[in-house]
């Protein structure tokens, strides 16, 4: 067996040998680091499957840079060069622009699955410029830019190998390059798929019309995808296709909040023990906080996570109270979740367009301010790798007891935002911050619930999912108060690029 210089677990290295197999089976060679032509018509779905902490995207990971050492192009979403016949292509996905973003943090460039389903139609001008990027063609000389912009572009693209982020280096915009988008048409080689519990059936179906190769990583005691009874996609593949790593891996031994997560697969645990073990802790580690209060200034950059959309609601009004935020417009500052693209069927050029910028369903957005134009607003999308875009926008705010919400800004057709000061765990899922509230009350009435999901009592799945969402610090909020901030909003803490994408799609 080789594999990269690092310490496997003895679980990891055996997935490592099965899938440096199945990569041969496919003319990717990854102990000789070789290629050969793929086999035609040849196709596998591998899933990777562990709890937190157990070491899938450090596998993910070290998989990526073998296959980028035996010559494999990585393919992520924001250009693909010319065609070529020996090509072999991987692209890592994830549902979310959010958790392709934690993988980027890690240095595993990961794109959205709608980036990849939707490949960007170049302005032919500006295309020589991404060709010669891509090391694919000359120096070229493009009006209206200067040599001094290109070795701007140039010198971007050496430290972060973006072309929509070199080409902005230069003075570009987005919509001055990019003319529109098209639904991929060829097949592309492997892909690697993050966070897959959250792969729907027909993302799925989607994927598998693309890519020969899939390998899913993913995490079982997650919570499914609404509408799929409680099973994740991998839970239909033959127990050959599935390779679970069981063992917390060593550099996450140790870790208070993966402790907490782990200790809920106990069966004869109850709500009452494991809220004891949380208190215990947070007496030993100060990486667990027991709070009587949720945190407003917190809520504004990451949500508080709740079970009940009713508990949602009321905590979202609490937080604009708080902020001072008028009752019937939005202040810049305010967290947004994107709710999905409203568009009839007929504009779906522009809707792809959306997607494609990361307005997708479950987006996180921070509001900047109106657009220019009636309908638009500015909007700063986390994680994405262009993050500021102008679009049309129907924002809805809902409040206590009223069955429809105030909407500040609306456009005839367009994206669709809910607040985002405080979600549900399941549509947290697949992202992580740094510090993360998870609302206790709501987890007591879920385990009063008695309800269970795939054999498993509910309030231990949602448990499981709001944990693992925090990277750093948990805070385990007893009380149903909140705590003024202490701080304006404001969106002095966000990049600000030079000029933000204007996306249409109504108004």
């Amino acid at each position: 067996m080789s594999v990269p210089a690092l310490t496997f677990s003895e679980d990891q290295a055996e997935a490592w040998d099965r899938l440096a197999d199945q990569m041969r089976g496919m003319g990717i060679d990854l102990d000789d680091a070789s290629l050969t032509p793929g086999a035609e018509g040849k196709a596998s779905v591998t899933a990777v499957i562990g709890k937190a902490g157990s070491g899938k995207t450090m596998l993910l990971a070290a998989l990526y840079k073998a296959m980028v050492a035996a010559g494999v192009d990585i393919v992520s979403g924001d250009y693909e060069g010319r065609k070529r016949k020996d090509r072999r292509t991987l692209a890592i996905l994830a549902p979310t622009n959010k958790a392709a973003s934690v993988l980027r943090l890690r240095g595993v460039p990961a794109t959205t699955i709608h980036r990849i389903l939707y490949t960007p139609l170049y302005d032919p001008q500006y295309e020589k410029i991404a060709e010669w990027l891509a090391g694919n063609g000359p120096r070229p000389e493009v009006e209206g830019l200067t040599e001094l912009a290109l070795d701007r572009a140039k010198a971007f693209y050496d430290q972060v190998a973006s072309i929509p982020g070199a080409l902005a280096a230069a003075g570009l915009r987005g919509s001055d390059f990019i003319k529109g988008w098209k639904r991929r048409e060829e097949p592309l080689d492997v892909g690697f798929v993050d966070e897959s519990s959250m792969l729907d059936e027909r993302q799925f179906d989607d994927l598998r019309e693309i890519f020969p190769t899939l390998v899913l990583f993913g995490d079982p005691a997650q919570l499914a995808p609404v509408g799929q009874s409680g099973q994740m996609v991998f839970d239909r593949l033959g127990p050959t296709r599935r390779l679970e790593l069981s063992r917390i891996h060593r550099q996450t031994a140790g870790n208070p909040i993966l402790d907490l997560a782990h200790a809920l697969a106990d069966p004869g645990l109850t709500f009452e023990s494991f809220e004891r073990m949380v208190e215990e802790a947070a007496q030993r580690d100060s990486r667990v906080e027991v709070a009587q209060r949720v945190d407003a200034g917190l809520m504004a950059r990451s949500p508080v996570l709740v079970w009940r959309n009713a508990t949602r609601v009321r905590l979202i009004t609490a937080f604009r109270t708080a902020h001072g935020a008028p009752e019937f417009a939005l202040i810049p500052g305010e967290p947004l979740i994107c709710d999905g693209i409203e568009l009839p069927l007929k504009h779906r050029k522009k809707r792809i367009d959306l997607e494609a910028r990361g307005l997708i369903k479950g987006a996180q957005v921070i509001y900047l301010g109106p657009g220019a134009r009636d309908g638009f607003a500015r909007l700063h999308v986390i994680g994405a790798e262009e993050p500021q875009v102008s679009a049309a926008s129907i924002i809805k705010i809902e409040k206590p007891d009223e069955e429809e919400p105030f909407i500040p800004s609306a456009a005839r057709m367009g994206a669709a935002f809910l607040h985002g000061a405080a979600v549900t765990i399941h549509k947290a899922q697949g992202s992580q911050w740094e510090q993360v509230q998870v609302f206790a009350p709501d987890l007591w009435a879920a385990a009063q619930a008695g309800r269970s999901e795939a054999g498993l009592p509910l309030w231990k799945r949602l448990a499981y999912v709001a944990i693992t969402r925090a990277q750093e610090r948990l805070i385990w909020v007893v009380r149903n108060r909140l705590a003024r901030p202490a701080e304006p909003l404001g969106i002095e803490d966000l990049p600000r690029p030079a000029a933000p994408l204007n996306l249409s799609g109504g108004g």
